[in-house]
């Protein structure tokens, strides 16, 4: 079966990262450097296994747009939203034998280096779903 696990952020984590947010201090050249490290090793040895189907990492919030439908119309809005601080901000699609698998590889993920100005009060999580059905085109 497959599972999504979906890793979340907010555009004031995506600005640290840039050094340009006003409410976290600035990841240094290191430190995004280990983050960038650990989620190639992650993902490689769950490539390894054969369990490791995709995934890929979101630009930032303040690029995302939505449309939804207003009295019939599709409205497209430009984001962030200020309605919501935590936006999906990547996610990784694996293929194993169980539910209790998918969540044993997602909670590797919390080995995650982030700069010890953060560690003490990051919240962080990551959700694990299954996915039902779909479809896949040649690419």
């Amino acid at each position: 079966m497959k599972y999504m696990i979906m890793l979340y952020g907010s555009q004031d984590d995506y600005d640290a990262m840039a050094g340009t947010s006003t409410r976290q201090p600035a990841w240094s050249s290191d430190e995004l450097a280990a983050l960038g490290k650990f989620m190639e090793e992650w993902s490689a040895e769950f490539m390894e296994t054969g369990e490791m189907v995709s995934g890929f990492g979101l630009v930032a919030p303040v690029h995302t747009r939505r449309v939804s439908l207003k009295a019939g119309v599709p409205v497209v809005t430009d984001g962030p939203y200020s309605e919501t601080q935590e936006v999906l901000a990547g996610y990784n699609i694996v293929e194993c034998d169980s539910f209790d698998r998918a969540t044993e590889i997602a909670a590797r993920l919390a080995k995650c280096p982030v700069p010890a100005a953060v560690a003490e009060t990051y919240a962080w999580h990551v959700d694990v779903r299954p996915i039902e059905g779909g479809f896949e085109t040649g690419s």
